[in-house]
């Protein structure tokens, strides 16, 4: 059956490239909405009459290079939600009304992790009405360069990415999970954002990233990892690159029956490759999950301990 948040949850943090204090309320949702965001912003002036909710749709994202930005027929934004949504998709949330007080999505600690430990400490509640689930059908693929993106037909969700980066703090990295029992709470939730350095200073020369620290991304310079602790996992990066995905995929509407593959890819190419899989006829379909099917999606099994062990 179709899930929601047992009750609100609440997060506080600041905005990546804005730096400005921003609260998040994740309410509950009733069945059949999806995924839907709410900028409690909009009508505190009262002479802004613009429509305040953005559907977290796949046919609502528009171009941006360094997050995931949604954006309504009013010109009503939201970025940044790449993680929250990965959050959503790891513990299994059909339905959600997500409120934000401004255009940013909280960073928080620049993984999805303090997400997932608010909706596992807020428990989920069954809703009246089946799961649907987007079953891909046959390979889709996206090339830009020596970028790749694809999608292919499997019983299950699995993600697999490939990164390769000149700094030598992150170099080669190959990953590949399937998203089921936890996978995502245990293997990805904790991995962070990351930056090299360069790209921090460009970005802040051009009023970006005020809201970043080394708390909440990974930052390298070239063979040195900047960010205390160091690395949360050895391959850090790849993982986050696969957390994204996921967040990205959820976008379709409804949890994926597929094969992610990632070559050097990022949130545009996802975005792209689902637009192309809409596009493609005889590609894809909606199915019901019955008990089985369920039990192979990424918010099977979860549970609290799932992220304490990793914490």
């Amino acid at each position: 059956m179709q899930t929601t948040v047992a009750k609100e949850i609440r997060f506080d943090g600041v905005g990546l490239h804005s730096g400005a204090p921003v609260t998040m309320r994740v309410t509950p949702a009733p069945a059949n909405s999806g995924i839907t965001f709410l900028r409690a912003d909009i009508h505190a002036d009262a002479a802004d009459r613009r429509d305040p909710i953005v559907a977290a749709r796949w046919d609502t994202v528009v171009p941006s290079q360094l997050c995931t930005l949604i954006r309504n027929e009013d010109g009503v934004e939201l970025s940044t939600i790449e993680h929250i949504m990965a959050a959503l998709a790891g513990c299994g949330v059909a339905n959600a009304t997500i409120s934000v007080d401004g255009p940013e999505v909280p960073i928080l600690d620049g993984s999805a992790a303090p997400f997932v430990d608010g909706i596992l400490a807020a428990g989920l509640v069954r809703q009246e009405g089946p799961t649907r689930a987007l079953r891909v059908l046959r390979p889709v693929e996206i090339r830009r360069g020596d970028a790749v993106a694809r999608l292919e037909p499997s019983d299950t969700m699995e993600i697999a990415f490939h990164i390769d980066f000149a700094d030598a703090a992150i170099g080669v990295q190959d990953k590949s999970l399937v998203m089921a029992n936890g996978a995502f709470v245990r293997e990805l939730a904790m991995c962070r954002t990351f930056c090299r350095k360069s790209d921090v200073d460009a970005m802040r020369e051009n009023g970006l990233a005020l809201g970043g620290t080394f708390e909440n991304a990974v930052v390298v310079d070239g063979d040195i990892v900047l960010s205390p602790g160091g690395l949360r996992r050895a391959d850090e990066p790849v993982r986050h690159k696969m957390l994204d995905a996921l967040g990205d995929l959820y976008l379709a509407g409804a949890p994926i029956l597929g094969r992610y593959v990632g070559h050097k890819a990022g949130h545009a190419m996802t975005n792209a490759l689902l637009r192309e899989l809409f596009a493609t006829r005889g590609a894809w379909a909606f199915v019901t999950v019955d008990a089985r099917t369920a039990a192979r999606l990424p918010g099977a099994g979860v549970s609290p301990a799932d992220l304490a062990c990793c914490a």
